[in-house]
This record gives C-alpha cells, sequence and structure tokens, in this order.
C-alpha cells in the first residue's frame, strides 16, 4: 500500500478505508509498532464511518484523508499490523495531528483516539530525524517550561526589554528573521506586558469557618505568565465560602510530556502531584482540586488512566481523578453570586479544546457569562475547532497552527466582538500573539476575569 491511497478528501469513501490489503500471516511479527492489546483496541473499535472528518482541524485545512482521525487510524493500524513501515511521510501525518479530541466529542463509537495517538508517537520518537533546533525545542519544552522558576530566569531579560519599551526591537522580523520558526512563534506569544518576577502564590493563612475546602492547581507556565487568574480564582472562591489550599508541592501536570512521548517523566511528575493534593493532612479532606488551565486539568483528570499499571497508586490517582474540576463547574455548582455588578461588554466565547473535547465541559463557562449583567455574548462559528495552539504543538508545527489560528480569528472578527473569552492559557496566548500579529484589536480573557469584575468591580 502506498502513501498516496490514502490521500482523498471524500469523507463517504476514502481509497484507504476501502482498499486494505489481506494482512501478510508474517506482517504482525515485523511490525515496527508494538501496542499494549487494549490500546490497540481502541484502533480497531473505529468503523470509518466518517463522522469525525468535519471535527477534525487539519482534515478540514487541507482535505487529506491521512490528516484525518480515521486516516491516521488506519495508518496506525497498518503500522501495527506489518503492513507499511514508519517512513517519513506516515510520520509526518501523525506528527501533523493537535491531539484536540475533536474527534472523540465525534465519534459514535467512543473511540479513544488521543491514547493510540500519543502511544504511537512515543513509540517512534526515537525514529525521528533531529536537528538542532528539534534538540533545543525539546530541551526548552521539557526543561524549561514545566519548572516556574527557571522559566521566570528565562524571561527576565524580555521582561526588562518590555518595560524599558525596546521589545517591538528586539522582535522586529529582520531581529527575529535569523532564527527558526519555532523560536520566532516562541518570542511572539510572550504576553506584551507583565511582572519582572512574578510573586509565589501560597495558601492563606488566616483561619476559615468555610465548608468547603478546595485544591488549587495553579499550572507551571499558566503560574508565570497568568498568576492574576489564580489570584482572581482564589478571591471569588473565598468570597462564595470556600478554603483554597495551594499545596507548594504540587509540580507540572505532566501534559508536555506526555505529549511529547515521555511518558516515564509524565508519570513522575503525576506521582509528585498525587502526594502534594492526597497527602496534605488535617481531618478535612478536598472536595475539589480545581484548575482555571484546560489542559492541565484534562492531564489530571486522566491520572487514573496514566497510572492504570501501577497498583500501588491506583486507588490515589482514581480519588484526584474524581476531584477534579474545571473552576467553570465548581463556580456552577456552588451556584451564581449575588450582587453582582453590571459589565457592559460585547464577546464571544472560544471553546478550549482540552475544555470542550478532553473534559466535555461546554455549558459551564457559558453559564457564568450569562450571569454578569451588561454582557452580551455573541455566538462564534466554529468555536470548537482548535485555534492550533495545542499545547507545543504552535511550536513544533508553525505553518499548520498559524494556518488555525487566521482561520479562527476571522470567525472571531465575523462575530463583530472586540473581547474572546476563553478557558486556557495556550488559547489564550495563540489567539492573542496571532492577533497582534495580524494588527487586529482583540482582547482576549478568561471568563473568571469576567466574574471578578462583576463581584468585585474594576473592569472597563
Amino acid at each position: 500500500m502506498t502513501l498516496e491511497s490514502t490521500e482523498s478528501s471524500n469523507p463517504a469513501g476514502p481509497r484507504v478505508i476501502s482498499g486494505v490489503p489481506p494482512i501478510d500471516p508474517g506482517a504482525a511479527a515485523r511490525a515496527t509498532l508494538k501496542l499494549d492489546p487494549d490500546t490497540f483496541q481502541r484502533a480497531t473499535d473505529c468503523v470509518h464511518c466518517g463522522l469525525c472528518l468535519p471535527a477534525c482541524p487539519t482534515y478540514t485545512q487541507n482535505g487529506l484523508e491521512s490528516d484525518s482521525p480515521r486516516g491516521r487510524i488506519h495508518l496506525m493500524k497498518g503500522l501495527a499490523e506489518g503492513r507499511i513501515g514508519p517512513s517519513e511521510a506516515v510520520l509526518g501525518h501523525l506528527d501533523l495531528c493537535l491531539d484536540c479530541r475533536a474527534c472523540e466529542t465525534a465519534c459514535p463509537s467512543g473511540v479513544v483516539y488521543h491514547e493510540l495517538i500519543e502511544a504511537t508517537r512515543e513509540h517512534f520518537i526515537a525514529m525521528r530525524p533531529t536537528t538542532l533546533t528539534d534538540k533545543l525545542l525539546r530541551w526548552v519544552f521539557f526543561h524549561l517550561f514545566p519548572h516556574p522558576t527557571r522559566l521566570k530566569v528565562a524571561l527576565l531579560p524580555a521582561r526588562v526589554l518590555q518595560k524599558l519599551g525596546l521589545w517591538g526591537l528586539a522582535t522586529h522580523r529582520r531581529v527575529l528573521g535569523v532564527l527558526p520558526a519555532q523560536f520566532q512563534k516562541m518570542a511572539q506569544m510572550l504576553p506584551p506586558d507583565g511582572p519582572l518576577w512574578e510573586r509565589r502564590l501560597a495558601s492563606p493563612v488566616k483561619p476559615t469557618t468555610a465548608t468547603r475546602r478546595v485544591g488549587l492547581f495553579t499550572g507551571c507556565i499558566g503560574s508565570v505568565l497568568y498568576q492574576e487568574i489564580n489570584r482572581q480564582t482564589v478571591a471569588i472562591l473565598e468570597r462564595l465560602g470556600c478554603e483554597v489550599v495551594i499545596p507548594t508541592g504540587q509540580a507540572c501536570c505532566g501534559a508536555i510530556h506526555h505529549h511529547g512521548g515521555d511518558s516515564h517523566e509524565a508519570k513522575a511528575l503525576a506521582r509528585k502531584n498525587l502526594e502534594a493534593f492526597l497527602d496534605l493532612g488535617g481531618e478535612k479532606p478536598l472536595d475539589w482540586i480545581v484548575t482555571n488551565i484546560a489542559g492541565c486539568g484534562a492531564m489530571l483528570r486522566e491520572y487514573d488512566d496514566l497510572l492504570r499499571d501501577d497498583p500501588a497508586l491506583t486507588a490515589k490517582a482514581k480519588a484526584l481523578s474524581e476531584k477534579m474540576r474545571d473552576i467553570s463547574e465548581v463556580l456552577v455548582e456552588l451556584g451564581k453570586p449575588t450582587d453582582l455588578k453590571p459589565v457592559p461588554m460585547t464577546v464571544t466565547y472560544h471553546d478550549a479544546c482540552h475544555l470542550r473535547h478532553a473534559q466535555q465541559v461546554a455549558d459551564p463557562p457559558r453559564q457564568i457569562l450569562s450571569w454578569i449583567p451588561g454582557m452580551r455574548v455573541v455566538p462564534l462559528a466554529e468555536s470548537e475547532i482548535c485555534c492550533g495552539a495545542a499545547g507545543t504543538y504552535n511550536l513544533s508545527q508553525p505553518a499548520m497552527a498559524r494556518d488555525l489560528a487566521e482561520r479562527k480569528l476571522r470567525n472571531i472578527a465575523a462575530t463583530g466582538a472586540r473581547v474572546c473569552v476563553m478557558g486556557n492559557v495556550g488559547c489564550a496566548m495563540q489567539i492573542d500573539s496571532e492577533a497582534r500579529r495580524m494588527g487586529m484589536p482583540l482582547r482576549v480573557v478568561h471568563p473568571v476575569t469576567l466574574l471578578h469584575a462583576a463581584m468585585f468591580g474594576g473592569e472597563d
């Protein structure tokens, strides 16, 4: 079977699905992809109906069957059954997947696609050709982004330049043009203003009579670039009668490592977070573990699956996963606050993939926005389609990420709203930076920020 036979824009009958070659009895033994039987079952559950195709960002962008969920599933089955080999082209189609999981929301057969693509990527990580840029990026992903203190140190020169008004000069296209596209994108994504050194957020030390006890997961990049949203989250929860606990031993959620093919380190970080959140001591356990970062929430929510092969941690991982909530879910459960102040503003709402598709949370953020007096919410076309952020995807696949961002921004512009609301820092950085690049006047905010303004004032 040739790769070209997988490329079709016809959702009803792609050649790769209808023309499956017979399996050579010895092929499986020669297969280069060895998957856990449960993971491989995720592929065989696919009935090739094509309902995932309109939901897939890459397929709807380029029309290639091999860049659709069912096309990629067929490639992975071919690798596991020994019918095809891991050529550069095959791996390229797999790498172009955003792992946004929109296909899972659309799938009537319950295919758990993300486990299959993540296991396959990990298997072939060592086979990919690596350039110096690839190695530097991987170091940044694994050794800088997940460590808040290191990240603050790395950002300090940029923050100084911003304070001096020289950042625009330093990031001029003639200056950045000498860098690889991935690092140009990295510089572009830095929010245009921020403190020189973000203060660490700690649990309040004052006594509390709160009836609810909430653990706050602050994130790694989120705690450095968007710490104000964490502070607003704490203020809202405390006003609503919750005691907020912020464990000092918490670590990166592990999503960067897990999606980047390093499940060993992802599991190590998961173990740290289990210890930090579930071994707090005291008589009163946590009612919920909360985050305002969709990508982190999705990863934490699946610790029970990540650690399923570690019997010693099975119960703890399940307990954490069951307590995990997005902040919007907790706010809806706590109920609408009283005495909300008007925030006269027209906004539109973008669904972060790891909130809408991975966590299946769509209504709570919209419900929160509906509480706010004076706020008008305009529906966004293709709200559930990925903006191109997808964790570190916009750095590793900058061309497709930019295409998807431009598509998202065209839809936002069509709403007439100058404010776009979203519940994930990755989406915020992607959409905000691309809007600035295109010269589009747009403000990107978190639902928590708007609710905080309605509760405490201060939003214009």
